[in-house]
């Protein structure tokens, strides 16, 4: 052997390789040799690296199982695993605990909806509902009025209205004003996810779509961070100005608005029942015939428990809060009703809203009131953070029964009246000391917007025809979703 190394080397003067063949180990191995020994290496590595990674996403598990607030980890092993203090059994109770604290610390996920909120009403408060329940923290996008004029037409309500409106709502944490009516890419890309980091865009199931009929969500699918919920049946802002083009006759008089009636407007009258009393009608009203007065209206909403209980709030007030009651009609919850609801609030702990009758706001404001049914206004009111609980079909006076039975410490009423009150309405409220009126900061009111839309009456009936064609079409086509 020593000969033959030493000819090789002599013949060389350096080490190299023959033919195919590699001295390991003092035996020669061929390239197929190697290939497998390398093969066998990094399958052993990558089986190794699986399986420690199963073993990691086990044990994730059960401490997501035990160490959950269903189960609690700690107890369930002082349960089952007879815990002693100074054990493995300890260290692992702490262990658990450990996980399951620091897995309430983490990031809550954030989410966006967007929106114009205009006419706002209780499907509006039911979609912020939903999105809210589909994260931690809400994030709400109010759509300017120059993107709105652009994409929809006209709104009733200012920005500043929509957003009083958007942040009275007790289920959004934060507003940004001024969104685009589209999500676009830079929009999406540097304000939700990267500003605000927005983990998921929301939306209702019904199409929203851009004048060249595009899809304003279309980016936001494709990135997969779309999340779709139920959009609530029964009311539209369409439905809503509708019931308001209808109040025009209320201030035409007969023989103009018999002239200027339109199609659609015969529609709605047909469906929607007049309210009131005849008290109020002229001797040439009272000769023409009228549509058969019913307690139905145009809306379709259809009440159940199950939505007063997800709209109702639970708190209770205390014996020594300090309870605050304000009734009213709250038709068409609007910036003014927010703002004198947050006043009233300030007043005391726990704030009582009293909503009156359909017959009783028929009798006092005309016979096309309310526009909105006692059970919607009563979800609208519920809906605003600043109330903690509502009277529904409050009484018409205030009663010693009232004022007992609540605890009521303080009666509150604004400046602005809607509608005439009776002379003794606030009597034992006044007498007794503990009335309060309150400075409104808005002279806004329910027929204050049924004016804004009458002055644009052409544009909002055009506006009108359109979308009602746009939500048959939706309401042919919809199929069951399960709502949040």
């Amino acid at each position: 052997h020593l000969e033959r190394f030493g000819a090789q080397h002599e013949g060389s003067h350096s080490t190299r390789w023959r033919g195919s063949r590699e001295m390991v180990g003092g035996a020669m191995m061929s390239d197929s040799d190697l290939t497998y020994k390398v093969v066998k290496g990094v399958a052993a590595v990558a089986l190794g690296a699986a399986a420690f990674w199963s073993c990691g996403f086990l044990w994730d598990r059960g401490l997501e199982r035990y160490a959950g607030t269903g189960r609690k980890g700690s107890q369930w092993v002082r349960k089952n695993l007879k815990y002693k203090p100074g054990s493995t059994t300890e260290y692992l109770s702490k262990v658990l605990k450990k996980h399951s604290d620091n897995r309430k610390k983490r990031r809550p996920r954030r989410v966006y909806m967007d929106g114009c909120f205009d006419m706002m009403h209780y499907g509006h408060a039911n979609a912020l509902r939903q999105a809210k329940a589909c994260g931690d923290y809400l994030i709400v996008g109010v759509v300017s009025d120059e993107e709105i004029l652009k994409n929809k037409g006209p709104p009733v309500f200012s920005e500043e209205e929509r957003i009083t409106m958007v942040e009275a709502v007790k289920w959004v944490d934060e507003v940004i004003r001024g969104v685009p009516y589209e999500v676009s890419e830079e929009f999406m890309t540097q304000t939700l996810f990267k500003k605000h980091k927005i983990d998921y865009i929301i939306h209702g199931d019904d199409p929203c779509l851009l004048p060249d009929g595009r899809d304003a969500y279309e980016l936001a699918k494709k990135a997969g961070r779309y999340w779709e919920i139920k959009r609530t049946e029964g009311v539209s802002s369409t439905d809503i100005v509708g019931r308001m083009l209808l109040c025009y006759h209320h201030f035409s008089p007969l023989t103009q608005r018999r002239k200027v009636k339109t199609k659609s407007m015969e529609n709605i009258e047909h469906d929607f029942s007049l309210g009131g009393s005849d008290d109020d009608l002229s001797e040439d009203e009272a000769e023409q015939p009228v549509t058969p007065r019913s307690n139905t209206r145009l809306s379709n909403f259809m009440p159940t428990s199950r939505r007063l209980i997800q709209f109702a709030n639970d708190c209770k007030a205390d014996k020594d809060s300090k309870v605050v009651y304000i009734d009213g009609a709250f038709d068409m919850f609007h910036p003014g009703h927010a703002k004198i609801l947050k006043q009233a609030k300030a007043l005391g702990d726990y704030l009582i809203v009293g909503l009156h009758d359909d017959d009783v706001i028929s009798r006092s404001r005309g016979r096309h009131y309310p526009i909105m049914s006692l059970h919607e206004r009563s979800l609208s009111v519920l809906a605003c953070r600043y109330v903690d609980e509502i009277i529904i079909g409050a009484p018409q006076q205030i009663t010693k029964e009232l004022l007992t039975v609540f605890n009521i410490s303080i009666v509150a009423h604004g400046t602005v009246y809607e509608s005439e009150v009776a002379e003794d309405h606030y009597a034992l409220a006044v007498e007794d000391g503990i009335f309060v009126e309150i400075q409104s900061e808005s002279k806004l009111s329910t027929g204050e917007i049924v004016k804004r839309i009458l002055s644009n009456k052409d544009n909002f009936e055009a506006k009108f025809a359109r979308k009602s064609k746009t939500e048959a079409a939706y309401y042919e086509k919809k199929k069951f979703v399960v709502e949040q």
